[in-house]
């Protein structure tokens, strides 16, 4: 039996819900979480007292996964938003420090965000003055990164501009806040040096080909290199996920080949990430502690239904070239990463995908918002259901029902519905899902009738619940 300890991002159902529905495939591992009230939401700050105190009351564990975020910031979000100083954060991340001593007999794998830079102007997630100033301030960083790396007077002047447009009070507590966060990503560095962290991830999102926050992440990813655990990778949400199948593969060698329907389109970029469709493969598999692998050699193959040209977006109506061909059968035990639309599934792709019907090769199912988003949480149920001694083949259809509703059925198809007729009637959502449970509970030989909610009284997630 295998105990792992995880402190999440916040209270979202996929950072909630997905890791225990994925590690309930499993029938060796025992995932101890905290009291989701503990957890941060949109507009609450997480319980940090009452997760530190839990921490600490951990016993007979094997490895402990936590968002640095959570524990330091209160979340994600406040790790953005919050106003401490950088004295009243060093202060959490030494009293981090003082705890993991005590936790010797266990591994721990932490992971930490580089502050991202959003190019627009809403601040659901971010502070006020984001609703204004949002774009001059990627603009702003943009520019002047850029004049750093390439040396044209040119981006210079348009940054000098920028930062006389941008109230100085704003440009000062922005860039405050960002360095105070990069100080406060330093000190983990100390901490893997120290032994005190077995497995250290920078993720970063939202990014572009010049900011500050890649040159913060240049700078880390230098610094990763030196170590050998250590890495920076592209992405946020799915990082728990990767490292709970980092805790499966320790001392396995799972090999991992990626097929992808347009391969000749690899090197393309997704919307919010900064490396080619591949190397986010890679840097996923690589992540959740497996190796990459030809189809000859591989356990597994992660068959990637990737775009041509471009990705799509389905609730901004950005549409690209839909999956045109047949839906190989592997003679491998295979899973689907379905990345051609940031967030929501290929309708087409996914109706070839039923037409061949799920055997016991089939390995799960994913095509959850960026493409990071998706490969980590395929790979992470995949690689759980792999390594089971002792699967339970209920609890994998219940994961492949509730992704199939929420990537498929919601993203794809519902979001947009319910979203444009403004509906956010329980009842009203449920009877849009009901042909998709009808279709589900046929494809999975399992009763699918599920309740539905907007846990953060917004459109952009739902909560599943069987």
């Amino acid at each position: 039996m295998k105990k792992i300890a995880l402190i999440p991002i916040d209270n979202r159902p996929v950072c909630y819900q997905l890791p225990k529905m994925i590690a309930d495939i499993n029938k060796d591992i025992k995932l101890i979480m905290p009291d989701r009230r503990l957890l941060g939401s949109l507009t609450k700050n997480a319980e940090i007292n009452a997760l530190f105190e839990w921490l600490e009351d951990i016993q007979d564990v094997d490895y402990i996964v936590i968002s640095a975020d959570t524990l330091i910031y209160g979340g994600l979000i406040p790790s953005r938003r919050s106003e401490e100083t950088f004295e009243d954060l060093e202060q959490r991340v030494l009293k981090l420090r003082n705890l993991l001593l005590k936790k010797n007999d266990c591994k721990t794998f932490l992971f930490s965000s580089i502050m991202r830079i959003s190019n627009n102007n809403i601040n659901e997630e971010e502070k006020e003055y984001w609703s204004e100033w949002g774009t001059k301030l990627f603009e702003y960083s943009y520019n002047l990164h850029k004049f750093e790396v390439e040396g044209n007077g040119q981006d210079k002047q348009t940054a000098k501009k920028l930062s006389e447009e941008i109230p100085p009070e704003i440009l000062v507590d922005w860039l405050t806040t960002r360095e105070r966060n990069f100080l406060v990503n330093k000190m983990y560095l100390k901490m893997y040096d120290d032994k005190l962290l077995d497995t250290l991830i920078y993720s970063k999102d939202d990014c572009a080909k010049y900011g500050f926050n890649v040159k913060e992440a240049n700078y880390f990813d230098f610094e990763a290199s030196k170590r050998k655990n250590a890495f920076v990778k592209t992405g946020a949400d799915e990082i728990p996920l990767t490292l709970l199948a980092r805790c499966l593969t320790e001392g396995k060698n799972i090999k991992i080949a990626p097929v992808y329907t347009n391969p000749a389109e690899i090197n393309l970029i997704s919307n919010y990430e900064d490396i080619s469709v591949q190397k986010s493969a890679e840097s996923q598999i690589l992540t959740a502690g497996a190796s990459v692998s030809d189809v000859r050699n591989a356990d597994l193959i992660m068959y990637v239904n990737n775009f041509k040209n471009h990705q799509g977006e389905l609730v901004m109506d950005v549409e690209t070239q839909g999956f045109d061909g047949h839906v190989e059968k592997f003679e491998k035990p295979y899973f689907a990463a379905d990345i051609l639309n940031a967030n929501g599934s290929d309708n087409v792709f996914v109706e070839k995908l039923f037409e061949n019907k799920f055997d016991d090769k089939f390995f799960g199912y994913a095509g959850w918002n960026t493409t990071g988003n998706t490969f980590g949480s395929a790979i992470s149920a995949a690689i759980c259901a792999y390594t089971a001694e002792n699967a339970d083949e209920e609890a994998f259809k219940k994961l492949q029902a509730v992704r199939f509703l929420d990537d498929w059925a919601y993203q794809a198809n519902v979001r947009k519905y319910i979203k444009t007729q403004n509906i956010t009637d329980i009842g009203e959502i449920k009877n849009c899902f009901k042909p998709y449970e009808n279709t589900l509970s046929k494809i999975l030989d399992y009763p699918v009738d599920a309740k539905y909610s907007l846990p953060w009284n917004r459109f952009f997630e739902t909560e599943i619940e069987l």
